[in-house]
């Protein structure tokens, strides 16, 4: 059976999905056909029913439960890798600042409403337009995730806050950042999917180099050391299976959204 997956280029996903998308493990009776877009992408596709498996940002995921079902597997959540609000050096007023924002769906979006709901001057770029843009002056602040929160610093900013370490603090739970989901017309095949994402991932933790240059070609940060980290932050226990405290931190996250009227 042909079935499209969408996933983004990150290291986190090209991690996930090689073994997957390359037939290092048995798939039978599946042929997947992979795209690769931003995740922000991604999650304007799934308000068009465009792909049967995708990736999308649980910002995303949780306006679009009547059309997608969340996988068991392959999220990213967890604990210290939550998005980063930062600034240039010098600037002294969110309210006034410039704000780049990494997409309109995006958790981190929806994070920064909680904690800001007084901010409103953003625009909306993909995420590593980001930090060149402030560095450049189109911006003041911005909203980074992915591997600019391990680079941030060679752009002359500083962070002003983690929201991530925020809602830890909030909440006592994993962050949920991103998620798998299959279109509800292909839900009889969902046990399945989650099964080959989970071996998949099984797969890439014991035979690392296998899927090195995958990783490579389409990681935005090429410095190893960079992709190692974001590999080791995002893929973890939740990836293999969301479990009762991943469960928990989405409903969490909705019930918070819902109480400030964002969903």
């Amino acid at each position: 059976m042909n079935m499209d997956i969408a996933f983004s280029p990150c290291p986190n996903d090209t991690f996930i999905f090689h073994a997957l998308t390359h037939r290092e493990i048995d798939i039978k009776p599946y042929a997947f056909e992979p795209v690769i877009e931003d995740v922000e992408e991604m999650n304007g596709r799934a308000f068009l029913l465009k792909h049967a498996v995708t990736k999308l940002s649980f910002g995303a995921y949780l306006k679009l439960k009547d059309r997608y079902a969340l996988l068991d597997s392959g999220s990213a959540l967890g604990f210290g890798c939550g998005p980063l609000l930062v600034a240039k050096e010098g600037c002294k007023s969110l309210e006034k600042a410039r704000i780049a924002i990494p997409g309109r769906y995006t958790t981190a979006f929806l994070l920064l409403q909680l904690r800001y709901p007084e901010l409103t001057n953003f625009s909306f770029v993909r995420f590593d337009e980001i930090l060149p843009g402030i560095a450049a002056g189109l911006f003041d602040a911005g909203l980074i995730i992915h591997e600019g929160r391990f680079v941030y610093p060679s752009y002359q900013c500083v962070e002003v806050l983690d929201l991530g370490k925020w809602w830890e603090e909030q909440t006592g739970l994993p962050i949920p950042l991103g998620c798998i989901a299959i279109r509800l017309d292909m839900l009889a095949h969902k046990k399945d999917i989650e099964d080959l994402i989970r071996e998949s991932i099984e797969y890439a933790t014991h035979n690392p180099a296998a899927s090195r240059d995958f990783i490579k070609v389409h990681a935005q940060e090429l410095d190893e050391d960079v992709v190692r980290q974001h590999i080791s932050l995002y893929v973890n226990k939740f990836s293999l299976s969301l479990g009762e405290t991943g469960r928990q931190a989405i409903i969490t996250l909705e019930e918070k959204a819902r109480c400030c009227g964002i969903l």
